[in-house]
């Protein structure tokens, strides 16, 4: 773009506005250490389109016998007999161990294979899992750190090096049997730049052992922004975060119980029509990429992208991840932010209709309350109200 064109640009801005201080106002602080700019007129690199693994993606329901006609993905936490020609996600750990499905069938694993606890693999369970004819073995999740207010940057980082301590235990062949279970949050765009740039970094650590990989993403809705008494907002919330994770370019999507106090059986299958709705009205599932080539999206990738890759070099020269874990480093790290994040629910800089929002709430749990510097645990922003 030429100067002249620029400024052209920048005046029509200022115009709008009624101001001349137009960066002051579009401004719009981060708490990921990202540098988002007013307005976009390039960027550095232009990216290559960036694949999922399936053609489209999957719209992923928690089984229920009436859905089974209609339905061709479902996420199974018991046994269900007969139950063929379907895409299978297995959501429990005694299920996933026991079950031997037929050649034709397609299953996943939602399972980590990480013991957070015990700060372990659970080498018997990995064994177990691999001997299995899924399509993805081994789950690498990490939800529960987006819902216990990790960073974009931190999620990122940790998967990889989740990662890179199952391929020292087992090898870089592992690498193409992980599916990858994140948590979509609040931020849209950030959220669509998240998924975009694990691909990037994932890729890039896949080039270190001869590879030229595209990791497999199940993409869920976060607990962390629904609050108990707002069901009809957390739908909102939760239909944003599916369009993000559809446009990023996740491989399935599933969608979290909207009523976080009172699930019912119709409430989960409103959950599950919201990705219908998205997908057949908008047909954003079957885009590859969709948003590449925005300005704006293209450069938060990059930066998520750079910011993971050094979070990740970090927890490496600290000896890894579950060494960093037992220092208690990431857990601090986490926490840090987490709190930070929770002061700025507290402050109103981030906005949470019907919570500190429309009605402002009293506050009745301190942010002490709810956060332990030990521990990695899911907390809703919504609970310092509840």
């Amino acid at each position: 773009m030429s100067r002249d064109t620029f400024e052209s640009w920048e005046n029509l801005v200022k115009k709008q506005l009624k101001t001349e201080d137009i960066y002051t106002i579009l401004k719009k602080e981060n708490l990921e250490g990202i540098d988002v700019k007013p307005f976009y007129d390039s960027f550095k690199k232009p990216m290559v389109n960036l694949p999922r693994v399936e053609e489209s993606t999957h719209l992923v329901a928690t089984y229920h016998e009436t859905l089974e006609d209609d339905v061709f993905a479902f996420l199974l936490n018991e046994n269900v007999e007969n139950l063929t020609e379907k895409t299978i996600f297995i959501n429990n750990k005694d299920l996933a161990e026991h079950i031997s499905p037929a050649d034709e069938d397609e299953y996943f694993s939602l399972i980590d294979v990480f013991d957070e606890n015990n700060l372990t693999i659970d080498d018997q369970l990995v064994k177990e899992l691999l001997a299995k004819s899924f399509r993805r073995n081994i789950c690498v999740d990490i939800s529960l750190h987006q819902n216990a207010g990790a960073s974009i940057v931190q999620q990122l980082g940790i998967a990889l090096a989740k990662t890179k301590e199952l391929i020292e235990v087992y090898g870089a062949e592992i690498l193409n049997k992980i599916l990858f279970r994140l948590a979509v949050g609040a931020n849209y765009f950030f959220e669509m730049a998240k998924i975009r740039a694990f691909k990037l970094v994932f890729n890039q650590l896949t080039k270190e052992y001869g590879l030229d990989d595209i990791p497999y993403i199940f993409a869920e809705t976060s607990l962390r922004n629904k609050s108990v008494s707002d069901s009809e907002n957390n739908l909102i919330r939760s239909t944003l975060e599916l369009a993000a994770a559809m446009i990023g370019g996740a491989d399935a999507v599933f969608s979290i119980n909207y009523q976080i106090a009172n699930n019912t059986e119709n409430s989960e299958e409103i959950s599950f029509k919201q990705q219908i709705v998205l997908a057949y009205e908008s047909i954003i599932n079957v885009f590859e990429d969709a948003s590449n080539g925005s300005y704006y999206i293209e450069d938060i990738t990059q930066q998520i992208a750079e910011k993971s890759w050094q979070f990740f070099i970090d927890i490496e020269e600290t000896g890894g991840y579950l060494d960093t874990l037992k220092q208690g480093i990431i857990q601090k790290k986490i926490y840090d932010h987490a709190v930070e994040e929770q002061r700025w629910i507290q402050e109103g800089r981030i906005k949470l209709i019907g919570v500190n929002l429309y009605p402002k709430l009293e506050i009745k749990k301190s942010v002490e309350e709810l956060y332990d510097a030990q521990k990695v645990k899911a907390v809703r922003w919504a609970e310092m109200f509840e």
